[in-house]
């Protein structure tokens, strides 16, 4: 028997502090006594827009000037399909507040992970938190020219987020300079408030090396991933695999992947001979996964808009972004 897909419109609702809106599940309801970004049930004859203006007005008394899609979530509870067309609200009238009796908070981006979601809810807090730009380093000659691009990077391009990819490296080596890179001010500067985080440091490597180091975050290769079993065998907060079909795509949903990069979208110099996906099927592809994606392959920061229209968290680069 076929289960009734249940299609919800729900809001990452953001203040000007950088504060993000959450209410609490009545007991008595699916997924009850946990906390969710704020939303509801698309009617016969609505857009997912229309719903969310409606419910996020009946729910928590607010009325939507400005929504951009941030995730569409497709999840499956043992009992329930849901749906989910997630946006990002910045711009509201009125003062929110738990008008139906639920209870809310508003909560700064760093203290979000301890509060618990519904499993649905996973990718989205995961799409707040993930920039939409992530560098990916090209294979350098010494530590010293890598971490001098890693900041011109992050000081020219305002990149979030660094994959430490050094594929020429030993792991003895590729430890030595992603302890050196760690260590770095740059990745440990933080003053506290909203939006001035330090940036994100992932170790493309395997995962015995990212949990020897005591690494944060770890990007798998696509072979790397399919030997995945569990998301339980990383200790680290960030786990990414890169993907290239739909196989690879439902494997790292299955194990339990934060997110993935999708390519290649475009023609590349680095691999000549594989074929873009192009932005049609890269836009199927994200329509059908839960996780937040990065598009890469061939892609510069003005293909940031492009990707986000096309379902993506935003792009992955490598020369684009190098400076």
């Amino acid at each position: 028997m076929t289960r009734k897909l249940v299609h919800v419109a729900a809001a990452v609702i953001e203040d000007s502090n950088g504060l993000v809106f959450l209410a609490k599940r009545p007991d008595d309801k699916h997924q009850g006594g946990l906390w969710e970004f704020p939303g509801g049930k698309v009617e016969i004859g609505e857009t997912a827009a229309e719903a969310l203006k409606r419910e996020l007005l009946e729910e928590i008394g607010i009325t939507v000037k400005s929504a951009k899609p941030l995730i569409t979530v497709p999840y499956h509870y043992p009992d329930k399909s849901v749906l989910l067309d997630v946006y990002h609200v910045s711009e509201f009238s009125g003062e929110a507040w738990g008008a139906e009796g639920q209870q809310t908070a508003w909560v700064d981006k760093k203290d979000l992970d301890s509060y618990p979601f519904p499993a649905a809810n996973r990718p989205i807090l995961n799409a707040v938190l993930l920039p939409d730009v992530l560098l990916i380093t090209p294979e350098c000659d010494s530590l010293e020219s890598c971490l001098l691009g890693i900041k011109k990077a992050v000081q020219t391009n305002k990149v979030s987020a660094v994959m430490l990819r050094q594929p020429q490296l030993s792991d003895m080596v590729l430890s030595q300079w992603f302890q050196s890179i760690r260590q770095d001010r740059i990745f440990s500067m933080d003053d506290g408030k909203a939006g001035k985080r330090a940036p994100l440091l992932i170790i493309n490597s395997s995962l015995e090396l990212a949990n020897q180091l005591e690494a944060p975050a770890v990007h798998l290769s696509s072979s790397r991933l399919k030997s995945l079993t569990s998301r339980s065998v990383f200790a680290g907060r960030w786990l990414s695999a890169s993907c290239h079909n739909q196989e690879e795509l439902d494997i790292a949903a299955q194990t339990g992947c934060d997110f993935v990069t999708l390519s290649p979208v475009q023609k590349t110099n680095s691999h000549p001979l594989a074929s873009p996906l192009g932005w049609g099927k890269a836009a199927d592809l994200a329509g059908q996964s839960p996780l937040p994606i990065y598009m890469l392959g061939g892609l510069s920061s003005q293909d940031r808009e492009q990707a986000k229209k096309s379902g993506a968290q935003g792009i992955a680069a490598i020369s684009a972004l190098w400076t």
